[in-house]
C-alpha cells in the first residue's frame, strides 16, 4: 500500500494525457498535455493556437483556470495517496479492498468525465461560428486516432496514467497478500 500511495504522488511528475492534433500546417503537431491540475502545450503557444483554431469552427476556448476538475483532482489523488499510506500501516486488507474499490471507482468516474469534457467541446459549438458544417462534430477520441476535417486527432494516456494503474495493481497485490498471509495465520 506504500508503493500504491507513492504511485499517486508520482501522478503529479507526468501528465495524464496527451491530445495532439496533426495538420498539414502543423508538421510537428500541436500537442496538448492534460495534468492532474493544469493542462500545458508542447511549446507555450500551443494553447492559444487551439483555442483560435476552435474559434472559427465554434468550440469554446479551453480555459485551464475554468475547469473544476483540475481545481480539486489533485486534492482527491492526495487524499487516497494520504489512505494508501495510513493503510500501508494498518495493514488490513479488508480496508485495502475498500481503498481499491473506490480508486477503481473514481479513476473510471475521471475517464466517464474526460468524455463528457470532449463531448462537450467537440459537439456544443456557437451557431455564429465562422466555418459551420452541417452534422459535423469536433470531438477527438477518448483513446486512439481520429480525421476531423484536415486534422487527425490523436489522444492517449501519458505516464500520469499510467502510475494511477500502477497503484490499482500494487493495491489488488496487497489485497491478495494480506488475504493470504490471514489464511497462513488463521
Amino acid at each position: 500500500m506504500l508503493a500504491a500511495g507513492l504511485a499517486l504522488m508520482l501522478m503529479f511528475a507526468f501528465p495524464l494525457w496527451r491530445i495532439t492534433l496533426e495538420a498539414p500546417q502543423y508538421p510537428k503537431g500541436l500537442s496538448m498535455f492534460i495534468w492532474v491540475n493544469k493542462i500545458t502545450g508542447s511549446e507555450p503557444s500551443t494553447l492559444q493556437n487551439i483555442n483560435i483554431m476552435n474559434h472559427y469552427i465554434g468550440m469554446k476556448a479551453i480555459e485551464p483556470d475554468s475547469i473544476p476538475e483540475l481545481q480539486f483532482m489533485q486534492y482527491i489523488i492526495i487524499v487516497f495517496a494520504g489512505l494508501a499510506f495510513l493503510l500501508a500501516w494498518l495493514n488490513k486488507w479488508q480496508a485495502n479492498l475498500v481503498w481499491l474499490v473506490i480508486l477503481v471507482g473514481a479513476g473510471a468516474l475521471a475517464i466517464y468525465d474526460f468524455y463528457l469534457w470532449e463531448y462537450d467541446y467537440g459537439h456544443n459549438l456557437d451557431p455564429h461560428a465562422a466555418i459551420k458544417i452541417e452534422g459535423m462534430a469536433y470531438q477527438p477520441p477518448l483513446i486512439g486516432k481520429k480525421i476531423i476535417l484536415n486534422f487527425t486527432a490523436l489522444s492517449w494516456p501519458q505516464l500520469g496514467s499510467l502510475f494511477m494503474t500502477l497503484s490499482m495493481i500494487l493495491g489488488t497485490l496487497s489485497v491478495f497478500k494480506g488475504r493470504k498471509q490471514k489464511r497462513i495465520i488463521g
